[in-house]
């Protein structure tokens, strides 16, 4: 893809996002910003394998979103990738809706794990790297971690048992954007070295610009070794609504009336369009 249509395609996921938010009254806006480009380096550059008029192909890659409260991303990356009609976007968090605030493989093609419940989808992600290596297939499991969700110890339990055994199939990705609900990362587990403790652990680290597709993609492409690897993502939480940007009071909110003119100004989004997603609410 030229570079000119990915500039378009990334800038429609977050607009995307803000007008599902909208149409629903609600949505983690920020969490999703900061993980836009990694989700389109995994779908649109040549990363996963996989099917989307045959989401349970069984050789497909596997994908994992473990902070599932960046929903609002994921969905219009599925849609863009073709899994499901762009209209249900504007049925976010609404009754009787497939989408809701966390996703749900039950519920919805593409969807690999049901998540939301912090500190679970690397166990999930490893589990599924196993079965795929037992199965001799080539497939390959990948999983989003946010920051602040590694504070769970059940990360670092799915973490040591991957090493163990090493799946070098699997590939964590940490959306490494130092904020989570109430304060800073650093603030409130004490940890700023995020190479150090996953090199301890006994997993390949790898580092990018999580904003750069390209550099993502890149090391996501990168030929593994005989363990599992993880790239640390630095990310931007908010990133592309100046007024949202690192900002830890942005974590679940939407705009005020003057706020608001900011977002339709960098997202390039008409009051014609904010009228048309409300009327799918």
């Amino acid at each position: 893809m030229q570079t000119s249509d990915r500039d378009a395609t990334i800038r429609q996921i977050r607009r995307d996002v803000f007008l599902s938010a909208w149409s629903a009254g609600a949505g983690h806006l920020a969490s999703a910003y900061s993980v836009v480009e990694i989700l389109y380096a995994l779908y649109f550059m040549d990363v996963l394998r996989y099917r989307p008029q045959e989401p349970d192909w069984p050789e497909r890659d596997r994908f994992v979103l473990s902070k599932g409260h960046a929903s609002l991303a994921y969905y219009s990356v599925l849609s863009l990738a073709g899994y499901f009609g762009r209209e249900l976007l504007y049925t976010f968090a609404q009754p009787g809706s497939r989408l809701g605030g966390e996703p749900n493989m039950l519920e919805l093609p593409g969807v690999e794990a049901t998540t939301g419940s912090l500190g679970h989808g690397l166990s999930y992600a490893a589990g599924t790297a196993l079965s795929q290596r037992l199965d001799d297939d080539g497939a390959k499991t990948f999983v989003l971690l946010g920051d602040g969700e590694c504070e769970e110890g059940s990360t670092w339990e799915a973490a040591m048992i991957a090493a163990k055994l090493g799946l070098n199939n699997l590939t964590a990705i940490l959306d490494c954007n130092c904020l989570q609900k109430l304060g800073t990362v650093a603030n409130i587990a004490g940890i700023d070295d995020w190479p150090a403790r996953w090199k301890a652990f006994g997993w390949d680290v790898f580092e990018a610009d999580g904003h750069d597709p390209d550099a993502v993609a890149d090391a996501l492409k990168a030929k593994p070794n005989e363990a599992p690897r993880i790239l640390i993502a630095h990310t931007v939480k908010g990133k592309g609504v100046s007024i949202m940007e690192n900002r830890v009071d942005w974590h679940y909110r939407l705009p005020n009336p003057k706020q608001l003119k900011k977002f339709m100004e960098q997202l390039d989004i008409s009051e014609e369009e904010l009228r048309a997603c409300r009327q799918h609410s």
